[in-house]
């Protein structure tokens, strides 16, 4: 059975810098993105403009095709726009070469994935460690202070010597989750972490990671069609056929929608019209 740490009361370790109160994390300013499949263009994502401030839990929300995906993944520097601007922390990360993109992947962002990308040859604790190895800074005795601290806060300090096969479908998220937060990132990014977990183990993840962005004030940003994301984020960016429709913030159990998407071609009017 997944051993839940909901429960562990341990202050965490602050694993953010949060920016000071009200500036933005990240800026997204006019952003497209378009591929290529043979001879014909892909619009995935059309003028996004988007802010994102420190500590928050948002979830970028849509159906299947909307772009969430691959806006996740230009926030993450796993890709760049065609178009437009990001900036992370202050920092126009639009235009730097695949070598800045990758220090700054490193130490900035911390990365969850639904398939949980653990290494299967090593450890849980040696997963946990892997990206402190290019922070040449850091002792060995601080990088197993760092390890032991985040294994014990995810519930899994007694599992820290198991590899991945011998972990369940929420151990090994529990230890992606240490892994993403080992190096005191900006941002962590979740793309669909609930995806390849049963719907109790999904509920107890997501618990997980939203103590830890309370305590810690670590900045989430989901992508994600799973509604217990939704139900459990305090912002929320609606996409739909790569264009931002609207922008959501929490108040209370109900949504405060901003720049809520009402146009409609006259083909939509007409039908409501005749319904």
């Amino acid at each position: 059975m997944d051993r839940v740490a909901e429960s562990h009361q341990r202050p965490l370790t602050p694993v953010a810098n949060p920016a000071p109160a009200r500036a933005a994390l990240v800026r997204v300013e006019n952003v497209s993105k378009e591929y290529r499949l043979g001879d014909q263009p892909l619009v995935a994502l059309r003028g996004i403009n988007l802010n994102i401030d420190a500590g928050v839990f948002l979830a970028i929300a849509g159906p299947s095709g909307s772009g969430k995906s691959t806006l996740l993944n230009l926030i993450g520097c796993i890709d760049t726009p065609t178009t437009g601007r990001i900036y992370i922390g202050g920092q126009d990360v639009s235009s730097q070469s695949p070598d800045a993109l990758a220090l700054l992947r490193a130490r900035s962002i911390g990365f969850i994935f639904q398939t949980f990308n653990l290494l299967p040859v090593l450890s849980a604790e040696e997963n946990v460690e892997y990206p402190l190895l290019q922070i040449q800074e850091l002792s060995v005795t601080e990088r197993r202070r760092r390890v032991e601290l985040l294994l014990e806060v995810v519930g899994l300090r007694e599992f820290a010597r198991h590899r991945p096969n011998q972990l369940s479908g929420g151990q090994r998220q529990r230890v992606a989750i240490a892994r993403a937060l080992a190096v005191n990132p900006k941002i962590i990014l979740a793309d669909e972490p609930t995806a390849n977990l049963d719907h109790k183990t999904g509920g107890q993840i997501l618990r997980l990671m939203r103590r830890i962005n309370r305590q810690s004030g670590a900045t989430f940003v989901f992508s994600t069609h799973d509604q217990r994301v939704i139900d459990m984020a305090d912002r929320r960016v609606d996409l739909e056929d790569g264009e931002v429709v609207r922008l959501g913030i929490r108040s209370g159990k109900d949504w405060i929608y901003a720049n809520e998407r009402t146009d409609r071609s006259s083909d939509e009017e007409d039908n409501d019209a005749q319904g």
